[in-house]
């Protein structure tokens, strides 16, 4: 079995939806932080013509590492809907699948990220990783390999 291209086959099948993006990286010890930011970047550029004029968000890693939580496996795959818990944007069923197979595969062990600081299934609190008015997202970080998925979205 090819996990990297699993990992990459189930991340891009979570960002088919609008807004969502994914990445996975096949080196261990890099930064979170830093592929978070590459991932916000490619978000804000995508996204650009959504944004609000003059909005400011996170601009460095460190910026972004301070906007992270550590969070258990169990929770990462909780976060299946990043920016819009309540609402029926996604296949639920689906993007709850691809999560636990992603969470599986990096294995239970590794560490987990999250901007998000309560996890209500009602709405969400968060610390920005972007210029937009949502955000979302989630990273493990395992010996292998990094995975990122980020949701952005507008009023």
């Amino acid at each position: 079995m090819d996990v990297a291209a699993e990992l990459r086959a189930l991340t891009g099948s979570l960002s088919r939806e609008e807004g969502v993006f994914g990445r996975v990286v096949e080196e261990a010890g890099g930064s979170v932080a830093e592929l978070v930011r590459r991932v916000a970047a490619e978000a804000e550029e995508a996204w650009k013509h959504h944004a609000v004029e003059g909005a400011v968000g996170p601009d460095t890693p460190a910026e972004i590492a301070d906007a992270l939580v550590q969070i258990e496996a169990e929770s990462a795959v909780e976060l299946d809907d990043l920016v819009f818990p309540s609402s029926e944007r996604r296949d639920r069923t689906h993007a709850h699948r691809a999560a636990e197979r992603v969470v599986r595969l990096l294995g239970y062990e590794v560490a987990w990220y999250t901007n998000i600081t309560d996890l209500s299934p009602l709405g969400r609190a968060w610390n920005p990783v972007t210029r937009h008015t949502f955000d979302g997202v989630v990273a493990g970080a395992g010996d292998q390999f990094t995975v990122v998925l980020l949701q952005v979205g507008e009023d």
